[in-house]
């Protein structure tokens, strides 16, 4: 039996580490306090703690050569460097905070138009996914073409950055990096993922005051702004109601893992791979079915207490992101991806320009009279996360009254149905040049089918879509008449 000591640097590491985390969080929540620009920027405090751990790290390795996490205090008993573990965090508060926001109430009864917009929404959502493959694709391609040793695949880890965050960058830039030999391949995806916030964050801001010089739009400052917080009702029993919903999230988590290593022994080390970086999607998926069964029992009075609670899970997957996005920028080794910048910077600057142009595009065709909270909402998701996407919206729509923030919520099932064919085309592609080529002529078609399926009823109901139209207009003047006469 091995004997452990309290002093020891492994009992501490995980403490040291997600306390460095939580530190520079803080700190990046106070710089944000105290200067302006910061304060204007709208960068979220995560990415922005997460920017600080990143310059930090930089001067520790210009200085020593050496990564600042790989430091003894960091290492685990097991012998895992801190950056191991940082990956480890990344990928684990991706699972754990899409299971808390699946377990969010959100049952709302939707009109015919109203469901048209949410299916729109996800069928969007997928399709800014496509157009950064194919971008991000063409860009590493041609990459290839004049260094011969580059990854050519790693292309179309663009949507994953960009469209899905720094834990999917992850789980797609480890899968190259073990399976198929790309060196560096998870901190080329964390880079993405980094530079994918800063876009939503710098690019966003820009056109924010673009929009309010013109007179098109109204920063509110959000500070007045009253939001309400309802916390359910504390009937969850002695035990404390946030214990109980951690609780909840960990279980159907841990049924996440069980499945997915039953999916591993029957079809064999070659799946584990990829199952294992679709631990969000089972979670999410285990987390719906189990929130389906808790309606039911509630209804038949078998479950008496109401221990699912929309404001606590809110905080659990807020949480999670967080502490993912920070442990995801901090996990990025400058000494691996110094070799790939210009390639990782022209596929940032591609990628946002492109989401850009192309969200602004649908925004105002298909969300003509929310189209600038759509745009902002979207844009921010696209190259952030959802949570970039509401920050985003908040200052044009702090009490979130328009639609855009039920789009962003509920535009997950579509966006998943269709999204399915990307996570498979991200494992296919690497397998050999033909299917990386493959996949970019694959990524381009799906690019084409999804925009006459968001634009069909101005292709094949045209008529029909005149009238709607007219019919919307002619009821938002009237709105707006009313409204004039009442202010007078």
């Amino acid at each position: 039996m091995t004997s452990v000591n309290f002093w020891d640097f492994e009992v501490w590491s995980i403490i040291l580490l997600v306390g460095v985390l939580l530190f520079a969080m803080v700190l990046a929540s106070l710089l944000k306090k105290w200067i302006k620009p910061l304060r204007k920027s709208l960068l979220p405090g995560s990415v922005l703690g997460g920017i600080i751990l990143l310059i930090v790290t930089a001067v520790y390795w210009l200085i020593t050569k050496k990564e600042f996490f790989d430091l003894e205090i960091f290492t685990t008993l097991n012998g895992v460097s801190g950056i191991g573990s940082l990956e480890i965090l990344t990928y684990h508060c991706l699972g754990i905070g899409f299971i808390a926001m699946a377990l969010r109430d959100n049952d709302k009864k939707f009109t015919k138009k109203r469901a048209g917009e949410v299916f729109d929404s996800g069928v969007t959502t997928v399709s800014g996914y496509l157009l950064q493959g194919v971008l991000g694709l063409t860009v590493t391609i041609i990459a290839a073409l004049i260094i011969p040793t580059f990854f050519k695949s790693s292309g179309i880890l663009l949507p994953f950055g960009y469209g899905q965050g720094t834990g999917q960058a992850l789980n797609y830039g480890k899968i190259y990096e073990m399976q198929y030999g790309f060196t560096g391949g998870a901190n080329f995806g964390l880079a993405i993922a980094a530079m994918g916030f800063l876009s939503a964050s710098i690019v966003g801001v820009i056109y924010l005051n673009v929009l309010r010089r013109q007179g098109k739009i109204d920063i509110i400052d959000n500070s007045k702004a009253i939001n309400k917080i309802e916390v359910e009702d504390e009937n969850g029993g002695s035990m404390d109601k946030l214990t109980i919903n951690i609780a909840i999230c960990f279980i159907i988590y841990m049924l996440s893992y069980l499945l997915m290593w039953l999916i591993g022994l029957c079809f064999g080390e070659g799946i584990k791979n990829v199952i294992y970086g679709f631990n969000f999607l089972i979670g999410t998926l285990l987390a719906v079915v189990f929130k389906i069964i808790y309606k039911k029992l509630r209804n038949k009075g078998i479950v008496k207490k109401q221990h699912l609670n929309t404001y606590m899970m809110n905080r659990i997957g807020g949480f999670s992101f967080d502490l993912m996005i920070i442990a995801g920028i901090g996990a990025i080794q400058i000494s691996v991806i110094g070799q790939y910048w210009l390639v990782l910077l022209i596929m940032g600057i591609v990628g946002a320009v492109a989401t850009f142009f192309y969200i602004r595009f649908i925004s105002k065709k298909l969300f003509a009279s929310y189209k600038y909270e759509q745009f902002f909402a979207m844009f921010g998701m696209l190259t952030g996360t959802a949570s970039t996407g509401v920050i985003l919206l908040r200052e044009i729509d702090p009490k979130l009254q328009t639609p855009a923030s039920d789009n962003l919520v509920y535009q997950t099932l579509p966006a998943i149905i269709f999204g399915l064919p990307m996570m498979f085309l991200a494992t296919f592609s690497p397998q050999s040049d033909l299917s990386t080529y493959l996949t970019l002529g694959i990524c381009a078609a799906l690019f084409i089918v999804l925009q006459l399926i968001l634009f069909r009823r101005q292709i094949f109901f045209k008529k029909r879509t005149a009238i709607i139209n007219n019919a919307e207009i002619e009821e938002s003047d009237n709105i707006q008449q009313e409204t004039e006469e009442i202010n007078k």
